[in-house]
């Protein structure tokens, strides 16, 4: 488990009423046939957001300066700002059960870091393909943080 900062980034965004794990939600589908129909190359990770479900594609640099890009009834645009994350690593299936199991401990281990204060949803990342076997995947759940100040006669 780590805090991290995130860079700023621009992002393409699909999103379904339906949660991030329940079959057939289309997201990928959507955000893929985006970025191949503007010539925009794949990059990962890919970040998901589980209810509802939102499944997010970073732009690379280059195309992020790109003028052309809007949004479209099936795919948003979106730029967020530098910033902080509490995140736990997991290998395994891309499933709801590891997803839930890592985001248990990454709250546990919060509760026992009090200078670091959630500030946002958590959500997973995804660092493989579908087509890597499900014991090589890499992912992540990250909960967004802000650090505390801590007063003066609490630090050790």
């Amino acid at each position: 488990m780590e805090v991290k900062k995130l860079p700023a980034a621009r992002l393409l965004l699909a999103e379904s009423p339906k949660g991030y794990f329940e079959a057939n939600n289309g997201l990928f589908m959507r955000l893929f046939r985006y970025i191949d129909s503007h010539q925009i190359p794949m990059t990962a990770p890919v970040e998901a957001r589980v209810q509802p479900g939102v499944m997010v594609f970073y732009v690379d640099a280059k195309s992020a300066q790109r003028q052309d890009l809007t949004a479209t009834d099936q795919v948003k645009l979106s730029t967020v700002p530098e910033r902080w994350v509490a995140a736990i690593g997991i290998r395994g299936s891309y499933s709801q059960e590891n997803f839930n199991e890592a985001l248990g401990k990454l709250r546990t281990w919060l509760t026992q870091h009090p200078e670091y204060q959630a500030t946002g949803e958590p959500y997973g990342v995804y660092w493989n393909s579908p087509f890597v076997p499900f014991f090589l995947k890499q992912s992540e759940v990250h909960i967004p943080v802000n650090q505390k100040a801590v007063p003066p006669a609490e630090k050790k």
